[in-house]
């Protein structure tokens, strides 16, 4: 939920509700991606240099919710964009959207390193560890499908509502979106703090620490684990995605100011769908075959589907709300978001896996360290996406006042699929041919990748039977 708030809600909330540059929002998206490269590993060194009596992970999940909780609702607390300021004032409320944008990503990174994990602690069983992360997987998709449907058409509507009490309709947007970002904020950090509250960490860690240099190495130096970090961040396009959904819903499909609930519930479930019955049947499928070659077969399914939508775009650009047409998008969305379910589910069992590697080559287990990969993927993978979309909507001119001034055209009765159809074009274009190339080359360093579940079933008996020689032994 709170990464979703981040992800959708406030990226929407910069273009079209406060109307900042593009090009601004994905020069600072982009540098708060590129601290996280720096910021992601500390965090995983520190918290596999942590020693308490709850455990190595559970003291952050106990204590930054609150915090991440604050610093999610600052980021919404923004002045209005627009030539009717001074330059200093529209320096000044860029300025603020970039130093609250890279604070968060400092502090989630606190909570969600910690996170991931505690998956490797909380038991030895490959088998259990699978379903945990398939679960964590499921209720994570839900927390986003729940925002998806409730940040953005929730806070429009209760901006309509807030227009009657003497704003300006920019006014009651901006006033809306912040009450409901509060309300979200507080109620996933809730859901996050449990995290901390009811975990145990049951499997033995090293007391050996290193430095951040030497987890770099670490890191690069494990080859399975390498392999994933490179295949994550080479597909990074498709979180653009979630950038682009709820734009093009709110525009294309709900003209901006109109009803788009019904479109956003067919084909923001027909991702969702996908990805539930995939991601619960993952487990249960990695049992059976190789967990590479149903990532690669995961991947090029998704990929397929993803330029199909763009295909479907171009043969009916203006009818795309027509029965027959979300017919067909709800079903490619949900064989995307299949793909995507069981990508997340694997890449996540895989990053387990190499730390059992590491501990089986090193005798060290590194879960802090390597989950950081894990988070600095998603959050790179974020950074790439803004800097497309920022690149591509600078260039069509969808950005600051011109948006303002479609949204007054839209108010006023313009019809953005016949009035706009190069933004919309843009749109499409962006959550499907990207994500789709993405994909494509994430494949090409799984081919070879080093780490067979055989050769993964041998190490974790023999790390198993080491750990409970030394139980007895003790």
């Amino acid at each position: 939920m709170i990464y979703n708030i981040i992800g959708t809600g406030l990226y929407f909330y910069f273009q079209s509700v406060i109307f900042l540059p593009a090009i601004a929002i994905s020069i600072f998206m982009s540098i708060a991606r590129v601290w996280d490269a720096i910021n992601d590993p500390m965090m995983g060194t520190i918290v596999d240099r942590t020693r308490t009596k709850w455990g190595k992970c559970r003291p952050y999940l106990i204590f930054s919710p609150p915090i991440i909780c604050i610093i999610t609702i600052l980021t919404f607390v923004n002045g209005m964009y627009g030539h009717d300021n001074s330059s200093a004032k529209n320096a000044l409320i860029i300025g603020w959207a970039a130093v609250s944008y890279i604070l968060w990503g400092m502090n989630y990174t606190v909570g969600d390193i910690p996170l991931w994990g505690i998956t490797a602690l909380i038991t030895e069983d490959d088998k259990d560890r699978a379903k945990l992360l398939a679960l964590a997987r499921i209720f994570a998709g839900i927390g986003g499908g729940l925002v998806l449907v409730a940040i953005v058409p929730a806070s429009q509507a209760l901006g309509k509502a807030l227009e009657s009490v003497t704003l300006s309709a920019d006014a009651a947007q901006q006033r809306a979106f912040i009450i409901v970002s509060i309300v979200l904020s507080v109620i996933g950090c809730g859901l996050f703090e449990l995290a901390g509250l009811f975990t145990k960490e049951r499997v033995a860690i090293s007391e050996e620490s290193h430095t951040m240099k030497e987890n770099f190495k670490m890191m690069w130096a494990n080859k399975p684990f390498r392999q994933q970090l490179i295949s994550g961040i080479l597909r990074s396009p498709v979180s653009l995605l979630m950038n682009i959904a709820m734009t093009l819903l709110a525009y294309y499909y709900g003209n901006y100011y109109g009803n788009y609930t019904k479109y956003l519930i067919i084909l923001g479930g027909g991702i969702f769908i996908g990805q539930f019955i995939v991601m619960a049947v993952t487990p249960k499928l990695a049992a059976k075959y190789e967990k590479k070659n149903l990532l690669i077969i995961a991947t090029l399914i998704s990929a397929t589907a993803f330029a199909l939508v763009f295909a479907v775009y171009l043969i009916a650009p203006l009818d795309l709300d027509k029965p027959v047409w979300m017919a067909c998008l709800a079903v490619l969305f949900a064989v995307a978001g299949g793909g995507q379910g069981a990508l997340n589910v694997l890449q996540s069992v895989m990053i387990a896996d190499a730390v059992d590697y590491e501990e089986y080559m090193n005798g060290i287990r590194p879960d802090g360290v390597f989950f950081s990969g894990q988070s600095f993927i998603t959050k790179l993978s974020a950074g790439i996406a803004s800097i497309i979309s920022g690149a591509v909507y600078a260039i069509i001119g969808f950005s600051d006042v011109n948006v303002q001034a479609v949204n007054n055209a839209l108010r006023a009765g313009a019809s953005f699929k016949a009035d706009y159809p190069k933004y919309a074009m843009a749109m499409f274009l962006l959550c499907s041919i990207p994500p789709a190339i993405g994909l494509l080359l994430s494949v090409l360093p799984l081919r070879r990748y080093a780490l067979s579940d055989s050769e993964h079933s041998r190490i974790l008996d023999e790390l198993n039977q080491k750990r409970h020689n030394e139980s007895d032994a003790e």
